[in-house]
């Protein structure tokens, strides 16, 4: 039986250096890789590109790397909640790629299922159309977009097995099963990890045969990123 479950964060993470590329999962403060990500904190890598929806808050996700100065590149969709990464970019000591949120899913999708490239109609007469291809299609303009893929992907589910198949749970889903499979190396952590074939295999979001390693995390915030309290 496959079994890829590794000790903890450290272990799954132990061959992240320098300069790497990683695709980091989570859509707001949901289906982060907290533990994942405090690991590479404690590793202290720098250089890295990382492409994440957003940019985390200042003490949580991809806000704890930037906070750590570990990131080179940013490549995401939405940063409007992180003072560091403001402060960083203004001082001109961080790259960013912003990336309308759908084109972002579809270029990491487009990475997994090895599709370089594709055609989509959104920036187009925006900065973002500048230097890519533009082609006319039944009477509408599209223009250009290339496959995202990475070195490492880090994902959060739900429910794992030690096969590597993968259960998320709400809006986990939006963005982790599309860099599972655009990683050259796909870690995951879950909340729950379990025997190889417990899992029914037609609630299984990722299969295993993305994933290279599994282990399972302890203590995950259950945050929300604004707290409305009424009257």
């Amino acid at each position: 039986m496959i079994n890829k479950k590794v000790k903890d964060a450290e272990d799954a993470v132990r061959d992240i250096t320098d300069g790497s590329v990683l695709l980091l999962g989570g859509f707001g403060l949901c289906g982060i890789p907290e533990a994942g990500i405090q690991a590479l904190v404690g590793k202290n890598v720098k250089g890295l590109t990382c492409i994440s929806n957003n940019a985390g808050v200042d003490d949580f996700g991809v806000g704890l790397l930037l906070k750590e100065r570990m990131i080179k590149k940013l490549i995401a969709s939405y940063v409007g909640e992180n003072k560091e990464f403001e402060d960083q970019y203004r001082a001109g000591e961080l790259e960013l790629e912003l990336i309308p949120q759908g084109t972002l899913a579809e270029r990491i999708r487009a990475g997994g299922a090895g599709i370089p490239a594709f055609f989509t109609p959104a920036g187009i007469g925006s900065e973002l159309a500048e230097g890519k291809e533009i082609r006319e299609f039944d009477g509408r303009l599209y223009l250009l977009e290339r496959w995202i893929k990475a070195d490492f992907a880090l994902v959060k589910a739900w429910k794992g097995d030690t096969a590597g198949n993968l259960i998320y749970k709400g809006t986990a889903r939006n963005f982790n099963p599309l860099m599972a499979a655009a990683g050259k190396i796909t870690i995951a952590e879950v909340e729950q990890l379990v025997p190889a074939g417990e899992l029914d295999p037609n609630q299984i979001h990722t299969p295993g045969i993305y994933v290279q390693r599994i282990f399972q995390g302890a203590g995950y915030e259950k945050r929300i990123e604004n707290i409305t309290v009424s009257p």
